[in-house]
């Protein structure tokens, strides 16, 4: 039976880390958001604004998913690691999968405010392949802080809580 995993969790969590031994274990696909973007339109960002990334990440969402589709059909496992900053953007791609009989994992990682941080300054001094895209700022962190939705026990029912620090 394919599986859709949806991994989740505030900037510097560790999502991609995270994803990248997940695809292993589980033997699965693995898309991460920040290499598409940074490819696709950090030459174009002037400034931080929201509904203009977000249109963005919406169009990568949907050309992922159709590749996603086609790798779930086949009894694949695909593991999203999209951000997915709010609850409905995580139901969107719940509600796709439940179309072709499969129940989403969310898996929310959760780490303190103070550990992210620290972690966004490793990663951008290290600047890993595997899990480095682009430079995240302190004021893009503060950009985003406010803005993820943390997960309900309705959306973590196939999932789990994730800690960590």
């Amino acid at each position: 039976m394919a599986r859709l995993i949806l991994v989740c969790g505030p900037t510097g969590v560790g999502k991609t880390t995270y994803s990248v031994a997940l695809a292993k274990d589980a033997k699965a696909i693995r898309f991460s958001i920040d290499p598409w973007m940074q490819t696709l339109f950090a030459d174009d960002m002037t400034e931080l604004d929201y509904s203009w990334m977000i249109e963005r990440v919406n169009r990568c969402y949907e050309k992922i998913w159709k590749v996603s589709e086609q790798i779930l059909a086949i009894d694949g496992n695909v593991i999203l690691d999209l951000g997915f900053t709010t609850k409905e953007q995580r139901e969107l791609f719940s509600q796709r999968a439940a179309k072709l009989g499969i129940d989403a994992e969310v898996h929310y990682l959760d780490a303190p405010t103070d550990i992210r941080r620290k972690r966004v300054e490793k990663r951008n001094a290290e600047k890993d392949p595997d899990v480095y895209a682009f430079e995240v700022t302190e004021m893009m962190f503060d950009f985003m802080e406010p803005r993820f939705e943390i997960p309900d026990e309705d959306e973590l029912k196939n999932g789990c809580v994730v800690d960590n620090t």
